[in-house]
């Protein structure tokens, strides 16, 4: 394929492959989680088969999104190390989403923001794991006492809940920031783009000036 001039990849084939997969499992395991969260969102188990099958599919469903989310860590980890200047970053996001990113540190690869939601994630997902090993009834739940159990469920729930918020929130800052959804689906942005939003990375594949 012949190389355009203007764009710069951003992505590989493999992370964008990664980041689907995981997208694809997050959503089964929201929506089959969501059937025992309130009785409201119970009829979405018609989805899955029904009651039953959702109840044990949903755990399997997370075992996918385990699996491949930790093909994300090791491929992003790296990248989203958070540094004093993206600290510095994440305390004049507020003038950002007024309108003024005068005062914004350069960007790498990744902004402050964008590392932030990265170990939320992780965070979300460690307590997603711990908690619902716990609550896996086939398997793991006749080993810990009732009480263990509850706490667990009410734990499973929150982390649940604060993940589904943070992956609209990824969303809707996609579509905002325009052209980054489609780095996700073709691994490749404009340098314009890339100048914009990116400068310290546009700089690292480029060698360009300011």
């Amino acid at each position: 394929m012949k190389r355009d001039p203007a764009k710069l990849d951003r992505y590989s084939t493999s992370d964008r492959v990664n980041h689907w997969i995981v997208a694809i499992t997050f959503f089964l395991v929201a929506l089959s989680g969501l059937t025992f969260f309130h009785p409201f969102f119970y009829p979405l188990n018609q989805l899955f088969g029904g009651g039953v099958w959702t109840r044990i599919l949903h755990p399997f469903f997370g075992v996918a999104m385990i699996f491949f989310f930790a093909g994300m860590f090791f491929r992003f980890a790296k990248d989203s190390a958070i540094t004093a200047k993206d600290r510095e970053w994440l305390g004049h996001v507020r003038e950002m989403v007024n309108g003024d990113d005068s005062n914004m540190p350069e960007a790498g690869k990744l902004n402050g923001g964008q590392k932030l939601l990265f170990w939320l994630l992780v965070l979300c997902m460690v307590v997603l794991v711990l908690s619902g090993i716990v609550l896996w009834r086939a398997y793991f739940s006749y080993l810990f006492p009732v009480a263990v159990i509850r706490f667990a469920t009410v734990l499973h729930a929150a982390a649940g809940v604060f993940m589904v918020a943070l992956i609209i929130g990824h969303i809707y800052l996609a579509i905002w920031t325009k052209e980054s959804i489609g780095a996700m689906l073709y691994g490749k942005v404009r340098k314009a783009w890339a100048k914009q939003h990116h400068p310290a990375w546009y700089r690292d594949m480029t060698g360009g000036d300011k």
